[in-house]
Formats: C-alpha cells, sequence, structure tokens
C-alpha cells in the first residue's frame, strides 16, 4: 500500500497555507479604517469572537473533512480505505491541542496587528470613513486567516504519524463522518482523477 503521506488532499490542503500572511494583510488594510474604538479589548474581543471561536471549535469538534475542494465533496461512501484512516487521525486528543494552541497564536498574531501602524492614507482614499465596514473587512479575512492556518496545521499533525503507527489506525465509520466532520459542498463521487491503491490483505 502506497504511503498516507502521498495522499493529495493533504497537501492540497497544507498548500492552502501560503494564503495565510494574504488574509493577514486585509486584516491590517480593515482595522486601518477611520478611528479604533476607545475600548480596545472591546474590539479585540469582537474579533476573537467573529474570526477565532467558530473555527476553533469546529475543529475541536468537528474537523474540516478534508476530501473537498472548493465547492466539491468527495461522498462518504466514496472515502477510501485509507483516507479514513487518515480522518481518524484528525480526531485525536493531539489534533484538538494543536487546534487550541493554534488559536491562542492568532490571538497573539491579532494583538499584533494592532501595534503596527495604520495604513490610514490608504485606507482612506479607498472606502469611507467607515469603522463598522472596516471591522467587518477585517472580521471576515481574520476568519479566513484563522480557517487557512488551523486547517494547514491540523494536515501538519497529521503527517508527523509515524508509517508503523498509522499502519494500526482503525479507519472512521463511513456512516460516522457526516455527523462528526465538517463537509462543505456538493457532494461528488470524485475529485481527483487518481485511482485509489487498495490496501493490503
Amino acid at each position: 500500500m502506497s504511503s498516507f503521506k502521498s495522499e493529495p488532499f493533504l497537501w492540497i490542503h497544507l498548500a492552502g497555507i501560503v494564503t495565510f500572511p494574504v488574509f493577514l494583510g486585509i486584516v491590517w488594510f480593515g482595522l486601518s479604517v477611520s478611528d479604533r474604538l476607545p475600548i480596545l479589548w472591546l474590539e479585540i474581543l469582537l474579533m476573537v469572537g467573529v474570526g477565532v471561536l467558530p473555527i476553533f471549535l469546529m475543529q475541536w469538534a468537528r474537523p474540516f473533512e478534508i476530501f473537498s475542494l472548493l465547492v466539491l465533496a468527495m461522498k462518504p461512501d466514496k472515502i477510501t480505505f485509507q483516507q479514513r484512516q487518515i480522518l481518524s487521525l484528525f480526531k485525536t486528543p493531539r489534533q484538538q491541542i494543536l487546534s487550541a494552541a493554534t488559536a491562542l497564536a492568532m490571538v497573539g498574531i491579532l494583538y499584533g496587528l494592532y501595534q503596527l501602524p495604520p495604513l490610514t492614507a490608504i485606507a482612506s482614499s479607498v472606502l469611507t470613513q467607515s469603522r463598522f465596514v472596516g471591522l467587518l473587512i477585517a472580521s471576515i479575512a481574520f476568519a479566513a486567516a484563522n480557517l487557512f492556518l488551523q486547517v494547514p496545521i491540523s494536515v501538519l499533525g497529521v503527517l508527523s504519524t509515524g508509517e508503523q503507527q498509522f499502519a494500526k489506525i482503525e479507519p472512521y465509520p463511513t456512516e460516522k463522518i457526516p455527523q462528526d466532520f465538517t463537509l462543505t459542498g456538493f457532494r461528488v463521487d470524485k475529485i481527483i482523477p487518481i485511482k485509489p491503491v487498495p490496501p493490503e490483505k
């Protein structure tokens, strides 16, 4: 059987981390619009509530089901034996610890963004001085940044598993995938036209 580390979906979602700094740049831009609220921590708590908690809770309770791409997701009954073993790794306590650590790191990153000088001149030339608009842009971008950090970090946690350890992993039950994982998009039989390698008997 081929190594689980050659699974294309793992590397596709790991590569999503390249968008992380782009979304952070958008967050900085959004925060630069208009004057900041008098109570800094109130604004940070709002940003954390919108941009960190939902993604963290998803990864903690119902991890993102990585066998999907854009608006397409593989039907649970089309996911192979090896792929279901990979899904089992996403439900381990270690993955929850990684999710919690990533969420805390995102809070620290958000605080760091607040310490940067605002892009006032650029922001004011593009948008009207509306704090609501700025916060909306920053919150949405921060949620996207969190997603594109949380998922790759969880993928790294899976990739750090040894081959011998992986061989002992039980595949995740097909019938439990929809209730225990977050599936997005239209469900299809196949996304990547690669013939799966059957497990060894």
